[in-house]
C-alpha cells in the first residue's frame, strides 16, 4: 500500500468515525431477522462459548469417535449439537 493511499484510508476511517450512527445510509442493507441468524452458518459469524467439563463416555463410544474423527472432541460436540436441535420442544 503506497503513503497516498493509506493516508486516503486514514482520511477515510476519521470521517466515518466522526459520523453519527443515524448519519449512516443503510438503506441498501436488507432487514435480518432472528431466525435468519438462527439458521447461519455456524462458526463463520459467531462461536459458541465453550465450557471444559469432565464427561464419562462408554469407552466403545469414545473409541469409535477418536479412530473416526481426527478432531474428536468436535464431532461429539456436533453430535450432541444435533440431538439437541433434533428435540427442541416445538421442531
Amino acid at each position: 500500500m503506497s503513503d497516498d493511499d493509506a493516508k486516503r484510508l486514514r482520511e477515510e476511517l476519521r470521517q466515518l468515525e466522526a459520523m453519527s450512527d443515524e448519519d449512516i445510509d443503510l438503506s441498501d442493507i436488507p432487514e435480518t431477522t432472528p431466525e435468519q441468524w438462527a439458521q447461519a452458518e455456524r462458526g463463520k459469524f459467531y462461536r459458541p462459548v465453550k465450557d471444559q467439563v469432565t464427561l464419562r463416555l462408554d469407552r466403545d463410544v469414545l473409541h469409535w469417535f477418536k479412530l473416526s474423527h481426527e478432531q474428536y472432541q468436535t464431532a461429539i460436540n456436533a453430535a450432541l449439537r444435533e440431538h439437541m436441535e433434533r428435540h427442541r420442544p416445538g421442531s
